[in-house]
Parts: structure tokens; sequence; C-alpha cells
């Protein structure tokens, strides 16, 4: 299967601007980003597949070639987070089916990129904790996660790799799977939490973009 049979087109409904990310625990409000910063953040959202795409639903690909095109997929979704002012980003969330994601839990680490990423352990422990979304502009929940995971991948040369993380790191490794999986942070919460997001998120894409 050749990489253009792995994108999704994209819907003309979820172009929409939007004034929400998810952000990194230290980054300034929108209103408060220099001009140069919020035309690059702007620019990269707009990339990001919203809420209503179809391939956000979708379950990714393992990936089977590890080249300098998956390498370059990888720089590129790391350097697009940057921009958008995220932790993490899942390829399906650029309409890409390739089963790999991107992260930076902290500004200190260095970005994090796993190739087939699959939870091998789970703590008992669970703690609660709000989440934002870069495919869902306005939207703000707590959503229950393990508290700590293991999870085993590759990296794109296609070497294995075994990461033990707790915290926010785990948080945001869990989140970034779930797109992989074709699950949103919508369908780990009770009814009326996602009714109140969705009329969160209905307000944040009526507002203007300089909001």
């Amino acid at each position: 299967m050749s990489d253009e049979d792995l994108e999704f087109p994209r819907d003309p409904a979820s172009m929409a601007d939007d004034v929400e990310v998810e952000a990194e625990s230290d980054a300034p409000a929108p209103a408060e980003l220099d001009p140069e910063t919020r035309a690059r953040r702007d620019a990269a959202l707009r990339l990001v597949r919203k809420f209503g795409d179809p391939v956000l639903r979708a379950k990714a690909l393992p990936v089977e070639r590890f080249d300098s095109d998956l390498a370059e997929e990888a720089e590129s979704m790391g350097r697009l987070m940057h921009d958008a002012l995220g932790v993490g980003l899942a390829a399906t969330q650029l309409g890409i089916l390739h089963r790999m994601l991107v992260y930076q839990a902290y500004v200190d680490d260095p970005l994090t990129v796993l190739v087939n990423p699959e939870i091998e352990w789970r703590s008992d422990e669970k703690e609660p904790g709000e989440e934002g979304c870069l495919s869902l502009p306005g939207v703000h929940v707590e959503v229950e996660r393990h508290a700590a995971v293991r999870v085993r991948a590759r990296d794109v040369t296609g070497a294995e790799i075994e990461i033990d993380a707790e915290g926010l790191e785990a948080r945001v490794i869990q989140h970034e799977i779930d797109h992989l999986d074709g699950i949103l942070i919508l369908d780990r919460i009770g009814r009326d939490a996602r009714k109140e997001a969705m009329r969160a998120m209905r307000e944040a894409q009526r507002a203007p973009s300089a909001a």
C-alpha cells in the first residue's frame, strides 16, 4: 500500500479556524502571543484535522517501511506540534493512517517519536486530569487515565524501544494512542460533560481567529 493510500482527503467542514490547543503547560494564552508566534500557530492548526473529519475515527495501520520518508514525516510532525504549542500529535490528526505519534511532555525533554506503539502494562492506579486536544478546539475536559504505563514501540529507524512513563508523560502517550485507535477524549467522559464540551467547541469555532 502506497503512502498516498494512507492519506485521507480533508473534510472542508474541518478547516474552520480554532482558538484552542492542547497547550504546553507554560504556553502563553493566545491573546498574549507575539504576531510571529501566533501566525505559526494558526498555520499549524489549519493542518490539523478537526472534529467531524472521518479520519479521526479511523484506526491507523502499522508502519512497515522505515526509511527517510518516515523520518521526514516524524520531523514534520514534531515541528508542527511545536508551532501549534502542543505537547503531542498523532499521524491520524494530519490525515495520515500511519501508526505513529510524537510528543514532548516537558519543555526540557527531547521530542519522542513512537512508531507502532503498544501499551504493554498499565498501573492499577488511575488519576483524573484536564485534557485538551488540537482536533477539538475549545474543549478541555477531565479524563481519568492510568497513572503509569509501559509502552513498547519502534523509533524511525525501526529499532525497538521501551518507555516507562508516569504523570503527564503517561497521560500524553495514552491520549495520542487513543487517536491512533480512532478514540477521542469525548469518548472518555460522561454524557453531561460531553454535551458541555460540544457547546464549548461550537463557541470556539464561532469566535474570531484573533480572539
